[in-house]
């Protein structure tokens, strides 16, 4: 953390700029909203098809290329700072995964066996392991958050919300920018795209970016500097328009991300981070030699995620009230760690530490129809959908250090193999009863198989009960392939009272996928647990005001939430071991509030607000979490229990120490985002935009069971910077700070460890567009 005196500046400075910075459309032309003072239009696609934000009748958040610029949005984590009842964090020790929460609904695990409840897509395309979510903006058109299930129009594993990115297609003129940065921790950034048409037919796109800094967390013990990033990128685009009627738009994108989230704590007396883990870095030494099988044993801390993606989508216009989209989609992952959780203390081997060797590969096709009948009374969005994983997990969980005797006890090292095939039909259709009522049906269907292989890596030092096949699993009576078919359908109506305002209200349902708790170190605690089933419930208002200065959307809702799924972990205090579990061990009702407001009060002002209000709480326990409740309470109020016969109960998934029931993670009652920008004209063609943005997230838990060291205060966040910028010439100067009161926010425990967020940084960027 900083010290008073520099927090104190980086807060006077951000707060008396005001304004989330500006930045041009496309090809140095500031944004309409700039020029004109009125809101800009946004389209979206959150129903599979081009609309007005407007006039989309569900609880989606959206943000052109131009917000993201002037919002500092350059990752995919950064959305969470602006869309209400949305929270989100790296991974334990990953970098490159995000763990988002949308309404209460969220997931910490990144073993293929566990689906993710807010979806991510890229151009239409669902990617299914959050394990590299977390990926930068470097030549994007627009992002959509849509907040509630999906089940209808995006399919499974929507539950919570879909995060939806929109690449920038190859523009049928030459042109493009550089963009190249500098800032703490020896930070160095760059960004650039430049679009190269071949014809007027033929029309190409080159992108990339490249981040590297050293690092801020100090390892006392190596002498090093982790949680440091190497990454980089590069995308490649092709527009061919075969004809009026027939565009085939083609994308490949190869992506390096090096980046870590070790451990660490803030050290009041320096103001750093810092970690005394005995592991140094890379992936090359002799560590865990003769401790870990393959190449794990040679390993020292790291995170790296390799992707390589192709996208294809040939889309054919059959008549003004018909189009056809074949969307194809390849996405091979690549993704090895090693992380150590506990580093409070120094083991030359690491405290608890994890290793993960995993390839993921998924193929998508969807062929989706957009049409009208009618004379446009009926419109229709309808598909097909066919999704194939097939994945290969590597993996040593629990190698622990007694803290007493230094003795290393490795509880597991397995190959993991699995496999999903899913299949999809869906179609919605709107029918426009008056010229303002609509009236929406929409239905899907999912048949779904997945199955697990384990195997046993030939390690002499694992526990004989921790060693195991997928024929030990069997034989417990697990099933090891389980089939699931689900309807899931949508139901709305809206009425567009005036060409300004819009009222709706919907019901929707979603589904997660069931899966296994693969990081169980024996056969009997690989249990499988059933998909999570919601019904939402929303009613809301879209509305502009004063000629389109001031835009209000309002939308409550109420969720019902059955089978909720929780990857929990707790500590034995008797072994030192961590155990996973995870399960359908409530149902959730959660009922809340989201207002996003913009207005632009004087030309050249732009000022926002996203306001989340949620009620989240359990209910319905099942039966094993009832006993396990009356049991942990009957300990805790007997005289001389053993501890260790109350830590088997109480202080295990969502039974918290004291012996209740704890409260949904990740779902604090409040989070409030304000801020705005202020284009101020200078002469020569310059202008000068500062910008800010606050944000406040209310009390909430991390983890299920609620123990002490899960719990976060609420806390203040603050975002700013200053920019200037020539529309005629094309350059642009920022700088800029992220966290810039250096607030320090607990963001997961996984035991025995808390997880911190960034710590505060600056950086100074150049651009140049042509």
């Amino acid at each position: 953390m900083m010290s008073f005196s520099r927090k104190l500046l980086c807060s006077v400075a951000a707060l008396a700029i005001g304004g989330a910075g500006t930045a041009w459309a496309q090809q140095g032309q500031q944004s309409a909203q700039t020029q004109s003072g009125v809101l800009e239009e946004i389209v979206v696609t959150a129903q599979r098809r081009e609309q007005d934000l407007q006039t989309v009748p569900i609880a989606i958040s959206a943000f052109s290329a131009v917000e993201l610029e002037r919002r500092q949005i350059t990752k995919t984590l950064d959305l969470v700072n602006f869309v209400p009842n949305m929270t989100g964090s790296n991974n334990t020790s990953l970098g490159t995964a995000n763990t988002y929460s949308i309404r209460a609904l969220n997931n910490t695990e990144s073993i293929p066996t566990f689906d993710p409840p807010v979806g991510t897509y890229v151009d239409d395309v669902y990617i299914s392991r959050q394990n590299a979510n977390n990926f930068s903006f470097f030549d994007v058109e627009r992002v959509e958050v849509l907040r509630g299930p999906q089940g209808t129009l995006f399919g499974r594993n929507t539950t919570g919300g879909a995060v939806n990115v929109i690449m920038r297609k190859p523009a049928e003129e030459s042109g493009g920018y550089v963009e190249v940065g500098y800032g703490r921790y020896d930070r160095v950034e760059g960004r650039a795209s430049v679009d190269m048409p071949i014809s007027d037919k033929i029309l190409t796109k080159l992108s990339g970016f490249y981040a590297n800094d050293k690092g801020y967390t100090r390892n006392l013990t190596t002498g090093e500097r982790i949680n440091d990033e190497d990454s980089m990128g590069v995308r490649g685009a092709l527009r061919l328009k075969l004809s009026d009627e027939v565009i085939w738009d083609a994308s490949l994108e190869y992506i390096n991300t090096q980046q870590g989230n070790i451990a660490n704590v803030y050290d009041p007396a320096t103001g750093d981070r810092i970690t005394r883990s005995g592991l140094r870095k890379g992936t090359s030494g002799t560590a865990f030699q003769g401790l870990l099988t393959g190449e794990k044993g040679t390993w020292g801390l790291h995170n790296t995620a390799k992707v390589i993606s192709a996208i294809s989508n040939f889309q054919v216009e059959a008549g003004e009230a018909t189009s056809l989209s074949v969307i194809t989609g390849f996405r091979g992952l690549s993704h090895e760690f090693m992380t150590d959780r506990l580093t409070t203390v120094t083991f030359p081997t690491g405290g608890a530490v994890n290793a993960t060797d995993g390839g993921y590969d998924q193929f998508t096709q969807e062929i989706k129809v957009n049409g009208s009948l009618a004379d446009g009374r009926l419109e229709y969005v309808a598909g097909l959908f066919y999704l194939y994983e097939d994945n290969v997990t590597d993996f040593a969980d629990g190698n622990n250090t007694n803290p007493t005797t230094g003795v290393v006890t490795t509880f597991a090292d397995r190959v993991l193999k699995n496999k999903t095939e899913s299949a999809a039909g869906y179609a919605q259709v709107d029918f426009n009863a008056t010229d303002q009522l609509k009236l929406t049906a929409g239905i899907r269907y999912t048949d779904e198989k997945k199955e697990i292989d384990f195997q046993p890596n030939a390690n002499p030092r694992i526990p004989p009960a921790n060693v195991f096949s997928t024929r030990d699993i069997i034989a417990g009576g697990i099933p090891v392939s389980r089939k699931t078919t689900l309807w899931t359908p949508r139901f709305a109506i809206d009425f567009q009272y005036n060409d300004d305002i819009l009222l709706f209200a919907s019901a929707t349902k979603g589904f997660k996928s069931g899966g296994w708790n693969a990081r169980g170190t024996n056969p009997g605690a690989i249990l499988p647990f059933d998909p999570e089933i919601v019904w939402n419930y929303e009613t809301g208002v879209r509305s502009d005001w004063l000629d389109q200065r001031l835009r209000v959307n309002v939308t409550g809702f109420y969720m019902d939430v059955a089978a909720f799924q929780l990857p929990a972990a707790s500590l034995n205090p008797v072994t030192g071991q961590t155990i996973f579990i995870t399960g359908n061990f409530a149902d959730i009702e959660n009922y809340g509030v989201e207002t996003e407001i913009s207005v632009v009060p004087m030309d050249g002002m732009n000022l926002f607000a996203a306001i989340g209000l949620q009620k989240a709480a359990y209910k319905n326990l099942a039966p094993s979490v009832a006993n396990q409740l009356a049991t942990c309470q009957q300990r805790l109020a007997t005289p001389g229990t053993p501890a260790a016969l109350i830590a088997a109960v109480c202080n295990v998934g969502i039974v918290s120490p004291t012996g209740t029931i704890g409260k949904p993670v990740r779902a604090p009652r409040h989070n409030i985002t304000f801020g705005g920008n202020y284009t101020f004209a200078m002469a020569g063609d310059w202008a000068l935009v500062p910008n800010v943005s606050v944000r406040r997230v209310g009390k909430h838990w991390i983890s299920g069971s609620n123990p002490p060291q899960g719990f976060v205060k609420g806390y203040w966040r603050v975002n700013g910077g200053i920019t200037l910028e020539n529309e005629i010439s094309g350059m642009e100067f920022a700088a800029e700070c992220e966290n810039c009161t250096g607030s320090t926010v607990i963001t997961a425990f996984l035991a025995p460890h808390q997880f911190l967020d960034e710590p505060s940084r600056w950086i100074v960027r150049a651009k140049y567009r042509f």
